[in-house]
């Protein structure tokens, strides 16, 4: 049996490997789609394991995977009658591979049929996008809370990394939600005092500790949060949104400066300019410019060669 698995492994060698590696020699552009075809099976097989990853399909895949191992194995040892009907229950495995993923399956196509192909790649909405949506759940949480008059500390962490901040307080690493941070912020619970911080589009920490600023020009009837929030807004480029316990008012730090009674618009509007407008609009102008550089290289370039075949 060993002496047949070494001949039916030198005949597949030699027909098939040592065949297709002579063609890629004599055609090289079947490399190029060999690895374009190889990308996109990989890719598709990732895109397969990230839908049933954490379903109930995840563990069949497991056994369906365990099963085939078992088919191959009693093949290469001989052991017919097994062999015989586990072949017989691969057989039968299409009828049951469309059953058991009949969830995953319905939902992939139906996101297909909706046009939501970046969803069933999964591919994530762009970063401008994503941020922008964050930014409305903050505004609606803190109007929430102002509407209460229940303190709160949002600190929006930018270009200057805070993890030094983040490390005072609990880790999260959740989705930013409305309801999320008005829950935080309730007032004796465990992580009501403090500050949380969002950091990669996540509340990376709640119940953070802030430097204070100490200048003799802030107004007495500023708190403890307003102070912690022009500190964070001096020390860093971070812009914090305070909401006042005392008077339900909303503000905003940025640059050590604070803007007191923001309305809901105004809050809206000054997080959107200062975190996404300033930060992409100069990232698209630096992807331009390079883009612009790459096409003038390579009309050089050209041209060089131009010149050396005259």
């Amino acid at each position: 049996m060993i002496i047949n698995l070494g001949m039916n492994w030198e005949n597949f060698y030699k027909d098939n490997i040592l065949e297709y590696i002579k063609s890629l020699q004599s055609n090289p552009f079947e490399l190029i789609t060999l690895i374009i075809d190889l990308t996109l099976v990989f890719f598709l097989l990732y895109c397969f394991f990230k839908i049933v990853k954490g379903s109930r399909a995840w563990q069949l895949i497991k056994g369906i995977t365990l099963l085939i191992i078992a088919t191959w194995v009693s093949g290469l040892l001989n052991f017919k009658i097994l062999n015989w009907i586990l072949t017989g229950i691969m057989n039968m495995g299409v009828i049951a591979i469309i059953v058991i993923f009949q969830p995953e399956l319905r939902r992939a196509l139906e996101q297909l049929g909706t046009n939501k192909i970046a969803q069933f790649f999964g591919i994530d909405k762009d970063l401008a996008t994503k941020t922008k949506e964050d930014i409305y759940k903050v505004v609606i949480a803190a109007t929430e809370l102002s509407k209460a008059k229940k303190g709160a500390l949002i600190v929006f962490e930018r270009d200057i990394k805070i993890q030094d901040i983040s490390a005072t307080g609990i880790p999260m690493y959740a989705e930013v939600s409305p309801q999320l941070l008005v829950n935080i912020f309730e007032p004796k619970t465990p992580l009501h005092d403090g500050a949380v911080v969002i950091s990669s589009n996540k509340i990376t920490a709640a119940a953070c500790v802030l430097p204070l600023a100490d200048d003799k020009n802030i107004a007495k009837e500023l708190g403890t949060r307003h102070r912690a929030a022009l500190g964070i807004s001096k020390e860093s480029d971070s812009i914090a949104v305070v909401v006042s316990e005392e008077t339900g008012k909303i503000s905003v730090a940025k640059d050590g400066t604070l803007i007191a009674d923001v309305r809901e618009d105004v809050l809206k509007k000054i997080l959107i300019s200062n975190i996404i407008t300033k930060r992409f609009a100069s990232e698209k102008k630096q992807r331009k410019n390079k883009l612009k550089e790459w096409k003038n290289k390579i009309k050089e370039e050209s041209e060089q060669i131009k010149e050396n075949e005259k």
